[in-house]
């Protein structure tokens, strides 16, 4: 039981380190001219065509039952609608509140598995969400933009919708590896993308014209998406949602540490502090041992 759980923490940990590099691409593909829809469909479709060698050369195969179909439709639905919402977001508020409300889906996730699905919120569990919360509202600063009744509707929106992804491998995925599932929800997702860009009055996606936003959109593929996701879904599988998502918080903690080494960002005294919290956040987690939700 202590391997399993150590694996699942180990892999929470992982995938959030791995979405926490998002800002990385996401800003080299802007600075290049591309729209956050054309962004999406390189990341996602980069990331089915990965995973859809790799399944292949792992000998799995492709088959779905119908209700696996449905499941890893509504998958990708639930994932595309939470990246679009708040990409959107970014049009009508500040980035650093909405990184900031965004960061509220695990409590999202806690009170869904508590009303429906009967998971007892151990002390440990709250304390360590009250944690990683207050170490998130100190690593994302305000900026000068007024608060946006759409924008905080859209990052709801999308913590919702991310929070529901996450309860959902949870409770109803397939009984398949990590990468065949994850490669139904990028392929269920492009679809969507796809549909938001047409629109947005774009009726193609923007092409990638230079090796290097060539590269970008690789990592982006890589790096937070075919890793992140992998290594999640793996995470709620040996140690439930809850866990999982409260690690999450060590996504803008990455953001915030590459920005001090590669961007020349100031590590200020603020940031210590919610560095600080989200640390202890995380520790308590994991040795607090939570209880794997599927066998």
């Amino acid at each position: 039981m202590f391997g399993k759980r150590f694996r699942g923490m180990a892999c929470g940990i992982a995938a959030a380190v791995c979405y926490g590099m998002n800002p990385l691409g996401a800003t080299a593909l802007y600075a290049g001219g591309l729209t956050p829809d054309s962004a999406l469909f390189y990341r996602y479709g980069f990331a089915a065509l990965l995973l859809g060698v790799g399944v292949a050369a792992s000998g799995e195969g492709f088959r779905l039952t119908r209700r696996e179909v449905g499941v890893l439709a509504s998958l990708g639905a639930l994932f595309a609608v939470s990246s679009l919402t708040f990409f959107e977001s970014f049009r009508v508020m500040d980035t650093g509140l909405a990184c900031t409300i965004l960061f509220v889906y695990p409590l999202m996730v806690a009170g869904v598995m508590t009303a429906f699905f009967g998971e007892r919120l151990t002390w440990a569990m709250g304390t360590a969400l009250a944690l990683a919360l207050g170490g998130i509202a100190l690593l994302c600063k305000g900026g000068d933009g007024g608060v946006s009744v759409l924008g905080v509707t859209l990052v709801l929106v999308s913590a919702l919708t991310y929070a529901l992804y996450i309860v959902v491998v949870n409770r109803a995925a397939p009984r398949a590896s990590a990468a065949k599932l994850t490669f139904y929800v990028m392929l269920f997702c492009l679809p969507l993308v796809l549909a938001h860009e047409a629109l947005a009055g774009q009726a193609l996606p923007q092409p990638l014209t230079t090796l290097p936003m060539f590269l970008w959109a690789l990592m982006l593929a890589v790096v937070p998406t075919v890793l992140s996701l992998v290594l999640m879904a793996m995470a709620v599988r040996l140690v439930g949602s809850t866990p999982t998502a409260v690690m999450g918080a060590l996504e803008p903690l990455t953001a915030v540490a590459l920005g001090v080494a590669l961007l020349g960002e100031a590590l200020t005294p603020r940031l210590c502090v919610g560095i600080a919290l989200i640390l202890a956040a995380v520790t308590l987690i994991t040795l607090a041992g939570a209880k794997p939700a599927r066998a």
